[in-house]
């Protein structure tokens, strides 16, 4: 790279991922914010426009709730917290679900959990399954 030339990255990631294994806790131990039982997803956006993000969630005993709608700045990474998921309705607690997410442009998805509940905590971390583009949630 020549000193005083803009970086340019070209986009990387997938259009469509998805997550099985989420179960967002109810409960907590320790002091909020920063003990919250919770499980989140952040999402790269290396292109050089916004990303436009839905998701699907589907549970194991009701019905798939969504679509929800999330935004992501070009050249930027954002957190999200499932419990922050909350229109068309709120994701339940305590209830394995998984997650379908469909982006307009590509992105890169890490889900992360972290588990408070009991005085010794827990934290795991997962990229998220990438699929090929070409059909819709």
């Amino acid at each position: 790279m020549i000193p005083g030339t803009p970086l340019t990255i070209a986009p990387v990631g997938k259009l469509r991922w998805a997550v099985s294994a989420g179960c967002a806790p109810s409960r907590s131990n320790g002091p909020e914010p920063a003990f919250t039982s919770r499980d989140q997803f952040s999402v790269l956006n290396t292109g050089s426009t916004m990303a436009n993000l839905r998701i699907r969630v589907l549970y194991e005993r009701h019905s798939p709730v969504g679509f929800y709608r999330l935004t992501i700045a070009a050249r930027r990474v954002r957190t999200f917290r499932v419990n922050d998921l909350i229109f068309p309705e709120a994701v339940r607690l305590d209830e394995p679900y998984g997650l379908l997410m469909e982006s307009d442009c590509p992105v890169v998805v890490q889900f992360t959990r972290q588990d408070t509940r009991q005085a010794a905590n827990a934290s795991m971390m997962a990229m998220a399954f990438f699929d090929i583009p070409g059909r819709s949630l």
